[in-house]
C-alpha cells in the first residue's frame, strides 16, 4: 500500500468572533492510499500556515513541504515517516507550525493503518486499559456572571461531573475574577469539579496571589497562567499555590514537554493530539508516567480531536480526565458523520477499525475555504 495524495482542507465559518476560540474554523487533514483507504487528520493551530507546510514544493534537502515527502511512501510505517518529515524540515521546523502539521499527517496514518489491520488505533498503541473516559464540559467564560453560569448549570443538567471556563474577559480584576468563580461554584455545586483556564495573562507573583484567593472555590486545577515560555515561572507557581498546576497545550515536542515537567513542575500534563500527533504523545505520557504526572488531553475542535484524544487516553495508565468542547460550532460539533458517544460526562470509545469517525461530506463542503 502506498499513499497517493496528502491534502490539507480549511474549513472556516462565516463569521469569526475576535475570541480565543478555534472551534470557528479548522485544518483537516486527508491521506488517500492506492488501496482505497482514506486516513483522516486535523491540526489545531493556523491552518493557512499549516496547509502552507503541507503543500509547500520541495526547496533541499532540510526544507521540503510534507506532502512531497510522503507520496508513495508506506503509510502503515508511522515511525519512520514521523522522523523523515521531521529530518526533512529541519531548517525552517522542529517545533511549532511544522510539528503541528506533520501531527495532523500522522493522525491520518494511524487512522489508515487502523482501518488496514482491522483494529481501533487504542489497540495498536497497546491496548485499551479502558473503555470509557470522564469528560469535563470545556467554556470559554461569557461576558457576564449570569451568562457564565447558565453555562455551568447546562454543563451540570447533561450530566458532567467536570467543568471547565477560560479566557477573556477573566484575569483582569481580581475582584471580578472572584465573583465569577464564587457563581460558578454555587451554581455546580460542591461535587462537581471546577477547572479555571486563566489564558497566559498573569506572572508568577500574580498567579500566586490570585491563586490563595481561589482557595475557597476548591479548583480542581489552574490552567496556563504564565506564557508557555516561561518555564521558571511555572516552576515558582508549582512549588508556591496548593492547586494543581495545569500545562502544555502549546507544546509541540517531547523535549518542550519534558522542560514543563522538569523545570516547570506542573501537575497535569496537557498534549494536544493534533499538535503532538500519536507518534510522540504516546512518549510524552511515558515520560510523565516516569516523572509521577497524570495527563489530560487539550481539544477545543472538532470530533477527529476527541476521537484521537479518546484513543491516546484509553491506552495509557495515567488519563486523568478528558476535555471536551462545547462551543456551539457546527464545524466543531457537526463534523463527523457519527459523533464519538458522550452521556451522562463518559465519552465511550469507538471500537470501529481507525479512528472511528468519519468527515460528513456536506459540512467540508459547505465551510471549505475555496483558493
Amino acid at each position: 500500500m502506498k499513499i497517493t495524495n496528502v491534502e490539507a482542507l480549511y474549513l472556516r465559518l462565516p463569521s469569526i468572533e475576535a475570541r480565543t476560540d478555534s472551534s470557528q474554523d479548522a485544518l483537516i487533514v486527508k491521506v488517500s492510499t492506492d488501496a482505497g483507504i482514506t486516513g483522516w487528520g486535523e491540526v489545531d493551530g493556523c491552518p493557512a500556515v499549516t496547509k502552507a507546510v503541507i503543500e509547500a514544493p520541495y526547496s533541499h534537502t532540510l526544507v521540503t513541504g510534507l506532502k512531497s515527502l510522503l507520496v508513495g511512501e508506506d503509510p502503515l510505517e508511522t515511525g519512520r515517516l514521523w522522523r523523515k518529515m521531521y529530518q526533512a524540515t529541519l531548517y525552517y521546523g522542529r517545533n511549532g507550525a511544522v510539528v503541528q502539521a506533520m501531527a495532523g499527517i500522522d493522525i491520518a496514518l494511524w487512522d489508515i493503518k487502523g482501518k488496514a489491520l482491522g483494529q481501533p488505533i487504542s489497540t495498536l498503541l497497546g491496548g485499551a486499559l479502558r473503555e470509557k473516559m470522564r469528560v469535563y464540559s470545556s467554556n470559554m467564560f461569557q461576558f457576564t456572571v449570569e451568562a457564565t453560569v447558565e453555562r455551568a448549570k447546562r454543563a451540570v443538567d447533561t450530566g458532567h461531573t467536570g467543568v471547565k471556563f477560560g479566557w477573556e474577559p477573566f484575569g483582569q480584576d481580581a475582584a471580578t475574577d472572584c465573583r465569577y468563580l464564587e457563581a460558578i461554584r454555587k451554581a455546580i455545586g460542591d461535587e462537581t469539579d471546577l477547572m479555571l483556564d486563566v489564558g497566559l495573562i498573569w506572572d508568577a507573583k500574580t498567579t500566586i496571589r490570585r491563586a490563595r484567593l481561589f482557595e475557597p472555590f476548591d479548583l480542581f486545577w489552574i490552567e496556563e497562567p504564565l506564557h508557555p515560555d516561561d518555564y521558571a515561572g511555572y516552576g515558582k507557581v508549582s512549588r508556591g499555590c496548593t492547586q494543581h498546576i495545569a500545562a502544555g497545550e502549546e507544546e509541540c515536542s517531547v523535549s518542550g514537554f519534558e522542560r514543563l515537567i522538569d523545570e516547570g513542575g506542573i501537575d497535569v500534563v496537557q498534549i494536544d493530539l493534533t499538535r503532538c500527533g500519536f507518534t510522540q504523545a504516546m512518549q510524552i505520557a511515558a515520560y510523565a508516567q516516569s516523572r509521577g504526572r497524570k495527563v489530560c488531553n487539550h481539544n477545543f475542535t472538532t470530533d477527529i480531536n476527541t476521537a484521537a484524544s479518546l484513543h491516546f487516553l484509553c491506552a495509557i495508565p495515567n488519563a486523568l480526565v478528558m476535555e471536551y468542547c462545547v462551543e456551539p460550532s457546527e464545524i466543531s460539533q457537526r463534523l463527523a458523520k457519527e459523533k464519538v458517544r458522550i452521556e451522562d460526562g463518559w465519552a465511550y470509545l469507538p471500537d470501529a477499525p481507525g479512528l472511528g469517525v468519519e468527515p460528513d461530506a456536506e459540512i467540508i463542503g459547505k465551510y471549505l475555504v475555496k483558493e
